[in-house]
């Protein structure tokens, strides 16, 4: 298993590093951390001068984050690499995702109060929507909880791709995580022949998992997840992509004061 972890030295990152390190403690698992830093200095001296200043400090900042993982009780099953590059960062994590065959991403996020325009920061919204790789997004008040119960909140009006299904039960075997697929809708109708086709699908690809279906209606999605994660014990949210404008709404913009789960729950994010 190889995951990316792009880190910025900070608290919060370290936070989804710990995490990923109990999420992955089954799995041998290659860990690569990636610090970028920006292009944005013209090429005189002086700032010849700052690049390398930025670049010896990242590098013991690195150094640091080594001696620190020393410090933990080591899993014999992981190993650790580190990297330091320069350049657009999203171009360069999809690059490093290619070259190294990731199977996930791992980013800490500040959430709300890091980033008012959204729950979930910049760099981290970048990578979700413009990277094609499973992101797993670990909110800054987020502690590790073994996954046993892992929610995949969907309308089922898209289809469910053999790559989606793969990672849904990877991601249950890791830990033996039971997987709660809830039916979310603003309106009491029953499901379209579309939907009814691509609900069965999933049951029957996820017959070798834990699993359970479940429906509720809210008049916000939000409400809604925040309702069922609470009710049902959740410590982990996942979704696909693709459904834009109802994943949007989950994990971008549920603002409001008693919504809560964007700030402790992480989010697996799946790709086609």
């Amino acid at each position: 298993m190889n995951i990316l972890m792009p880190t910025d030295f900070s608290e919060n990152s370290w936070n989804a590093i710990s995490y990923a390190l109990s999420f992955f403690k089954n799995v041998y698992t290659n860990f690569y951390f990636l610090h970028v830093e920006p292009t944005e200095w013209e090429q005189n001296e002086e700032d010849l001068q700052t690049v390398q200043v930025k670049a010896k400090n990242s590098a013991t900042a690195f150094q640091v984050l080594l001696e620190r993982l020393g410090n933990q009780q080591l899993n014999n099953k992981h190993q650790f690499y580190t990297s330091l590059e320069r350049g657009h960062f999203v171009d360069t994590v999809r690059e490093h995702v290619q070259e190294r065959d990731i199977d996930f991403i791992v980013m800490g996020t500040q959430g709300a109060s890091g980033y008012k325009e959204a729950t979930v920061g910049s760099h981290s919204t970048e990578v979700i929507t413009r990277v094609k790789c499973p992101v797993l997004v670990i909110p800054e008040n987020a502690n590790y909880r073994e996954p046993k119960n892992i929610t995949f909140p969907t309308d089922f009006n898209i289809s469910y791709k053999n790559k989606v299904i793969h990672t849904l039960k990877q991601v249950c075997h890791f830990n033996e995580s039971a997987l709660s697929v809830l039916y979310l809708s603003k309106k009491s109708e029953d499901l379209t022949e579309r939907q009814e086709g691509n609900k069965a699908y999933l049951k029957e690809q996820l017959f070798e998992i834990d699993h359970s279906f479940h429906y509720t209606r809210n008049d916000t999605l939000e409400e809604a997840v925040q309702s069922f994660v609470t009710s049902h014990d959740t410590q982990m949210i996942t979704m696909m992509a693709k459904n834009l404008n109802f994943f949007q709404h989950i994990l971008f913009h549920p603002l409001a004061k008693k919504i809560s789960y964007h700030k402790e729950i992480p989010f697996l994010v799946l790709h086609e």
